[in-house]
């Protein structure tokens, strides 16, 4: 290992089963497909779930099970009288990024400087863009060979789960009972879908999937997709004048409407919301655009999505030949407000962190997770960090050490609820 010294003997002494899983986790393909009608989305994500399957009754964990809609859940039991708290994170990755044929390497004693990535030199990941890196020095740093993405989000939430409970399981001092779960399709919007909170029987939980080192996150963002489909009128281009109406340059001009200063992803941070056009489809009869449309405020997300149907309905104004359809789906929504409900969940998590050798650091989340469509559903799940950092891109990567901090706050967290009075 690193010369970076660990948060705590607890993070030293789950370091190497963290790293351990996490390598064996990543080179599994979980990918999941937004365009499919199948759950999970892809078959490959029931790879991973059945090996954690098997490793939880290695580890000793009660009521393992795969149900139909591949999720997997477990239990830990704790100490008479214990609440029962849950542990969540997801199996698939993003396919906005390569994720297939992942080869992990592990830079040991990172020294500073840029790391290139030998699978592809192009892709470099400097300390001078990436902060979070340059105080990482001395840290074991895992990263892909460059050509895919890692998949620390969330396997190495999943990592941390399963060495926290492995060693859980082996200890004797008090501690809440733990049910465990690993969902399928988070990435795609749908890692909830058929999750039964009451079955699960958990009074609070916490996904492990966020980023920076001591980053406990109980704010998302609300979340909406937009779909804008255009329809022209097809005809031959060889005698096309006066008559056709290109459905794809109506989506183009749509697309070039849009705020190029602000409201995108590239130019706003904080609570700052944005539209992203995120893919579009079809041809000259008729072509759809289909955005994600994000804020922490309500109100704002309404005006937001006012605003593209505003745009789309100029464009046809100026084809009165063509026609525009505009659906909308909700995602999710914004999580503090149920948090907030629960100050117990907060502060246990926090005190949690703080026995794992970290300050808390109470941040918001500029995307989603399972715990936002859980929290909304009845049960309170903030987002605790994982380690992992420049989530679906080919230079993501993960420092060893954070992880096995997040391990030993998942440890620890299990050991608070236990001395709830």
């Amino acid at each position: 290992m690193g010369s970076a010294p660990f948060t705590s003997p607890l993070a030293a002494e789950l370091s190497d089963d963290v790293l351990e899983r996490f390598l064996r986790y990543v080179r599994i393909d979980t990918q999941g497909d937004e365009s499919s009608d199948t759950y999970p989305s892809t078959a490959r994500q029931l790879d991973l779930s059945q090996l954690l399957v098997s490793e939880l009754q290695a580890s000793g964990l009660e009521e393992v099970e795969l149900t139909e809609h591949g999720y997997v859940f477990a239990t830990l039991p704790g100490s008479e009288g214990a609440p029962v708290i849950g542990l969540i994170a997801h199996v698939d990755t993003t396919p906005e990024t390569p994720g297939g044929g992942v080869v992990p390497i592990v830079h040991e004693d990172y020294g500073g400087g840029p790391i290139v990535l030998p699978g592809d030199p192009g892709q470099v990941i400097d300390p001078a863009e990436e902060t979070a890196l340059a105080a990482r020095v001395g840290h074991d740093i895992v990263t892909s060979d460059g050509t895919t993405l890692l998949g620390a989000d969330d396997k190495a939430g999943v990592a941390e789960i399963m060495a926290a409970v492995a060693y859980l399981r082996n200890t004797s001092e008090p501690r809440a009972t733990v049910r465990v779960a690993f969902t399928v399709d988070e990435e795609v919007g749908h890692g909830t879908d058929h999750f039964d909170i009451e079955a699960f029987g958990a009074e609070a939980a916490y996904t492990l999937d966020g980023s920076g080192l001591g980053e406990l996150e109980i704010e998302t963002f609300s979340a909406r997709q937009v779909c804008v489909t255009f329809r022209g009128r097809g005809v031959h281009p060889g005698s096309a004048k006066g008559k056709l109406v290109n459905a794809v340059k109506l989506a183009a001009e749509f697309v070039a409407s849009l705020p190029q200063d602000s409201l995108s992803p590239e130019t706003t941070e904080g609570r700052e919301g944005f539209v992203h056009p995120g893919r579009i489809s079809g041809g000259v009869e008729e072509a759809s655009v289909v955005l994600i449309v994000r804020d922490h405020d309500d109100v704002l997300l309404d005006e937001h999505t006012e605003r593209l149907r505003v745009l789309a309905e100029a464009v046809v104004e100026r084809e009165p030949r063509a026609r525009v359809t505009f659906e909308t789906e909700e995602s999710y929504r914004n999580m503090r407000a149920e948090i907030d409900k629960h100050p117990r969940v907060i502060a246990a998590a926090e005190e949690a962190i703080r026995r794992a050798g970290i300050e808390p650091v109470r941040s918001l989340i500029r995307g989603g997770t399972d715990g936002a469509r859980l929290s909304e559903m009845g049960l309170p799940t903030p987002n605790i960090f994982t380690g992992g950092q420049s989530y679906h891109s080919l230079r993501e990567w993960a420092s060893v050490q954070d992880m096995a901090a997040a391990a030993a706050t998942a440890v620890e967290l299990v050991r608070v609820w236990a001395e709830r009075d």
